[in-house]
């Protein structure tokens, strides 16, 4: 039920209780935990000799801005610069999609993440949370690249997570520092935003993550705590069968509903199988607020475990590569 953050490059020896404890399933690593490749891989491994072999392991590697490793690693541009391109060539902009999701999940999997949040699948719309993390304004075009990607990190072995469901790029509120309402119609909505993660389902993604946006026109809640988006909209209209993440509880934008415990509560009760309490300070009693709760249905979380990935020295000696760094990196010199 809680995928909890970790507070430095060496996992503590307070953190092997909380990496054990009933209703955590996850660690989502963060700049903080990391310094090199090497150091990470060990403190992946070091994770895993605690929670066991199914532990999940994830994190944000967009690319551009939200890139959580870096040295030693592809600096992979924003997919803004994937739509640009498709301006101009439609056909090499999907083949970059396909190339982008391929080196960021063989990286990942060559180091023992399991999954990456990853891709967006908001409108390029003004937002200032989301900006050039999206792939283009048009929802025509997003679905096109989007479908791309889930392609690209399914053949790196990697799950794929859309967010922020059903749309963060129209509204220009950043939700990790306020909160932020879409005062828009559903059929608006669906006509537009929802477009490229219905492409996305279509292309078999695991995985959605729901939005900290309120959206009046349908609940005045945000789509993270409610039922009407989760069960209604997204399992029942679009049929969704996956894992539903709620974002971060320690947001400015998920402090509506009360503390730690009534987030996460809200969360759950909506209908999200996995909560992200992202900082170490609010794990304690987030991990109190999922006790005596029943635990998130195994064919949902068990897909989002990599597949059997390559050695970062296999990886390495891998020609094919090489190619695709050098055409996604030429995006942005």
């Amino acid at each position: 039920m809680l995928i909890i953050g970790l507070a430095g490059t060496e996992l503590a020896a307070y953190e092997h209780g909380r990496l054990t404890a009933p209703g955590v399933v996850g660690t989502i690593l963060f700049s903080r935990n990391f310094r090199s490749r090497e150091q990470v891989t060990a403190l992946i491994d070091s994770i895993r000799d605690v929670a066991g072999d199914d532990f999940l392991v994830c994190i944000d590697q967009e690319g551009g801005r939200v890139q959580r490793f870096r040295d030693g690693f592809t600096r992979l541009p924003p997919l803004a610069a994937i739509g640009k391109l498709y301006e101009s060539d439609p056909v090499e902009a999907v083949n970059r999609a396909e190339e982008h999701a391929w080196i960021m999940a063989s990286e990942m999997r060559a180091i023992g993440v399991d999954f990456s949040f990853a891709p967006v699948a908001d409108l390029e719309r003004g937002s200032a949370a989301i900006g050039n993390r999206a792939f283009h304004a048009d929802p025509v075009i997003a679905a096109e690249l989007v479908q791309a990607y889930v392609r690209g990190m399914h053949l790196g072995g990697m799950a794929a997570v859309l967010k922020h469901f059903p749309g963060h790029g129209s509204v220009k509120e950043d939700t990790h520092e306020s909160v932020a309402v879409d005062s828009r119609g559903k059929d608006e909505i669906l006509r537009d935003d929802l477009l490229p993660f219905v492409a996305g389902m279509e292309a078999r993604a695991e995985a959605v993550m729901a939005a900290h946006v309120r959206y009046p026109a349908v609940d005045d809640r945000p789509a993270g705590y409610s039922r009407i988006w989760i069960e209604e909209i997204l399992r029942g209209e679009l049929g969704f069968r996956g894992c539903v993440f709620g974002d971060d509880i320690s947001m400015a934008a998920a402090g509506g509903v009360g503390g730690i415990a009534a987030r996460v509560a809200a969360n759950l009760d909506a209908g999200c199988d996995l909560v992200l309490a992202c900082f170490p300070d609010v794990v304690p009693e987030a991990i109190t607020a999922v006790e005596g709760r029943r635990p998130s249905p195994a064919e949902r979380i068990a897909p989002l475990r990599g597949a059997i990935g390559s050695t970062w020295e296999g990886l390495v000696d891998n020609p094919q590569r090489d190619r695709f760094i050098a055409r996604v990196t030429a995006l942005e010199p």
